[in-house]
């Protein structure tokens, strides 16, 4: 066989090996994807991500089986994502609590802005501001007047130091310049019950939790901390509109990847993402419990990570929040 010969079946076979890689990537997925997710099961971040993964199994033609792995806020499942291959069979579901420790943590096992990139946010939940009955106020402006006139006399709940409704709520207090001192609970449940009982008097949450006791009487509905007013409840003005322009406390849901996935598998993704926000089923399931469906890209979502990772390190420093 000659040199020339060798040479030419040699530059064949690469080629054929090329066509092969492509193609597997332009087939993908051709097996279970594994996803993992920082939370137990039972909550609203599993519950809408299995009704959109289920959406988006259905569409790509197999399984995403989700593994529940939660612990350090997060960054158990973080790290296992971000050192897992690069090829689409393992993901991360994460929400805010990815930019939030990345300002509080004074250490990671992965880098936040390079070991993992975006895919998609699935979905968003605003967070509504609710209020004690009994509180000396019955509207946000009233809320603001009496803070500033009775610094340091309110109380606001959360579920713990650190955690999303902390931080937009601080977020919030800074923006309108009062004084509301902050309870930290063991969770989402103590702090409901509190806030009821009237021990504390605001807490930033969810409409799905808020919304039956708002109808009975047990709460006060506030505000809504999105960037436009839910067809759940049209006559409760965001926020935003009652005078803290461009402010947001929102539950986003999104999808990402480890770093050097290719990305013809993250187009992929993101667009069964997309398609999946749309499913009329999905819609159904879903935004009852005020969840906005999204579907995003992945630039867009990059986005939000940009901005977040910014205002959060910003104002755990003028605040001087830490976790302990």
């Amino acid at each position: 066989m000659t040199f020339s010969r060798t040479i030419a079946r040699a530059l064949t076979a690469l080629a054929l090996v090329l066509v092969q890689t492509a193609s597997g990537f332009a087939e993908y997925p051709e097996r279970q994807v594994r996803v993992l997710l920082p939370f137990p099961a039972g909550g609203a971040v599993d519950i809408v991500t299995r009704v959109m993964l289920a959406k988006i199994a259905d569409d790509l033609g197999q399984p995403f089986i989700i593994e529940n792995k939660s612990g350090a806020g997060g960054i158990v499942a973080t790290e296992a994502a971000a050192k897992a291959a690069p090829d689409g069979y393992t993901l991360l579901i994460t929400t805010p609590n990815h930019t939030i420790n990345a300002a509080l943590q004074a250490s990671l096992p992965y880098d936040p802005e390079k070991s993992l990139v975006p895919v998609s946010i699935l979905a968003e939940v605003p967070e509504v501001l609710v209020s004690y009955p009994g509180a000396p106020f019955s509207n946000f402006a009233e809320f603001v007047a009496y803070a500033k006139q009775h610094p340091g006399k309110l109380d606001y709940a959360s579920a713990g130091i650190g955690t999303l409704p902390h931080l937009t709520m601080e977020l919030l207090l800074r923006r309108v310049g009062v004084v509301v001192t902050h309870i930290p609970y063991r969770g989402a449940a103590p702090a409901m019950t509190d806030l009821l009982a009237g021990v504390v008097q605001l807490k930033l949450d969810t409409y799905a939790t808020s919304n039956p006791q708002v109808a009975v009487g047990g709460l006060r509905m506030l505000g809504i901390a999105s960037s436009h007013r839910s067809p759940l409840m049209p006559d409760t003005p965001t926020i935003a509109e009652q005078g803290l322009p461009g402010y947001e406390g929102i539950l986003w849901i999104g999808m990402m990847a480890p770093t050097g996935t290719p990305q013809t598998v993250i187009d992929k993704l993101a667009a069964a993402s997309a398609k999946a926000a749309s499913s009329p089923a999905v819609i159904q399931r879903l935004q009852g419990d005020g969840v906005d469906l999204v579907g995003g890209t992945p630039a867009q979502f990059a986005s939000v990570i940009a901005r977040e990772l910014v205002q959060w390190r910003e104002l755990a420093k003028a605040a001087n929040i830490t976790l302990q």
